[in-house]
């Protein structure tokens, strides 16, 4: 099955705790800090790959988390790392955050995107050490990973994409030129997924892309042509095939005038793109000069059952196809770097100020705060941050509730103002 669209809710790992734990030593009454620090949670990473072809194996599997961190233990006994999660998909997949922004078109093999970022690993009391603070009795927790959902979209790479009416024989032409074994039948919509072959002409190769069947009104979605149409943005080229057979009620000319005007609904870069126009089915035709489109339109006359006219046309394919990559700079991907979200905000909720942001959850992310040494570092810490200074700005009076994630405090500036600045 060819799946080209998936909705995925992927979380970075969860750093591993630091510890607090000392080692008695002669003339050292609380013993020397030898707490580790805990490991980092793994990134989940979005990673072009040429061996993958289809997005069907996320669409079973919508939830994906990286590895996290494990806790630090004692004598310096650091956690592991959580090892990082890579999502691998085929070259040409758009990556979209959870507002449909595109962040990322992996287009080249090895192209990655880190959608989900691993947690911090939280220090142990031997990290805290300074001249002012000898023996720390705190530790730090480790920071979760961050979560979201993302959208990953497929769009075919290829040199030419063929396009036509149900039923006009595309699939049955790229299964002559090339290995690609489409399904075939003799009704229309028999192709409900595009197909990719390889067409080598002696020295020359490019890539064809079969798309199903369209027909009017795709470019709104009409027949699924709105998913079809998409697949046709990478192409260089388009092989618009026509279908003069008796079953077409449809002449070839108002074809042609329907699928023009459904590539130039959906883009119009798509109506400017070169293309070729080709007629198949000629062998049910007894006289061509029947067949009549623009006078300055070249046809290109062939029959997928037979053979006629096929190495002639592919031949024009590929010339079409080296004249448009002389003319345009091989696509690049691209990956959106977004500049660093502000330490922290503040806000007004229901009675209490919220302060929110990594940096200021990261200040008060300590194992015991009941502990008035932790207490009064974690103080300093939002203190260092301006915290303080933005909650007076705002508004907030001694007294009042403040919470930084599931920890509430009353806000006593003077308080603070007399606690330890602390070192990081």
């Amino acid at each position: 099955m060819f799946v080209d669209q998936v909705r995925l809710k992927v979380r970075g790992g969860d750093g591993g705790a630091g510890v607090a734990t000392f080692k008695r030593q002669k003339n050292q009454p609380r013993g020397k800090p030898i707490g580790g620090s805990g490991g980092r949670g793994g990134d989940v990473a979005v990673v072009a790959d040429p061996s993958v072809t289809t997005l069907l194996g996320y669409s079973r599997r919508p939830h994906w988390s990286a590895q996290s961190g494990t806790h630090g233990e004692g004598e310096l006994r650091h956690g592991r790392a959580g090892d990082e999660l890579e999502l691998r998909v085929p070259l040409g997949t758009l990556v979209k955050d959870a507002d449909g922004t595109l962040v990322a078109d992996l287009v080249e093999s090895g192209q990655r995107i880190v959608v989900a970022h691993g947690g911090r690993g939280g220090r142990g009391n031997a990290a805290f050490v300074t001249t002012a603070r000898r023996a720390p009795t705190f530790s730090e927790q480790g920071e979760y990973g961050t979560a979201s959902w993302i959208t990953l979209e497929l769009k075919l790479i290829a040199d030419a994409a063929l396009i036509g009416y149900p039923n006009a024989g595309k699939s049955t032409l790229i299964s002559r030129v090339s290995a690609a074994k489409p399904k075939i039948a003799d009704y229309p919509f028999t192709t409900l997924e595009p197909n990719l072959g390889v067409v080598d002409l002696e020295a020359r190769q490019f890539v064809l892309a079969d798309i199903p069947g369209l027909i009017e009104g795709a470019a709104t979605g009409k027949g699924l042509g709105h998913d079809f149409l998409r697949h046709t943005e990478r192409a260089r080229v388009l092989v618009v095939l026509l279908d003069p057979s008796p079953l077409q009620k449809e002449p070839i000319s108002a074809q042609l005038e329907v699928l023009i005007g459904e590539l130039e609904a959906h883009s119009p870069d798509l109506a400017q793109r070169p293309r070729i126009v080709a007629v198949n089915k000629i062998e049910t035709i007894a006289d061509r000069s029947t067949l009549t489109v623009d006078d300055e339109l070249e046809l290109h006359y062939c029959s997928a059952i037979t053979g006629e006219g096929l190495d002639t046309l592919m031949y024009a394919v590929a010339d079409a196809v080296e004249l448009a990559e002389r003319a345009a700079p091989e696509r690049e991907g691209f990956v959106l770097h977004r500049p660093l979200p502000p330490s922290f905000s503040i806000s007004r909720r229901d009675d209490e100020w919220v302060v929110e942001g990594r940096a200021a959850q990261r200040a008060v992310n300590l194992d015991d705060l009941t502990v008035p040494e932790a207490a009064d570092y974690a103080a300093a810490r939002l203190r260092g941050l301006g915290v303080d200074d933005a909650l007076a700005a705002a508004g907030a009076e001694p007294g009042d509730d403040v919470r930084i994630g599931d920890l509430v405090f009353t806000y006593d500036p003077d308080e603070s103002a007399d606690s330890d600045e602390g070192e990081e």
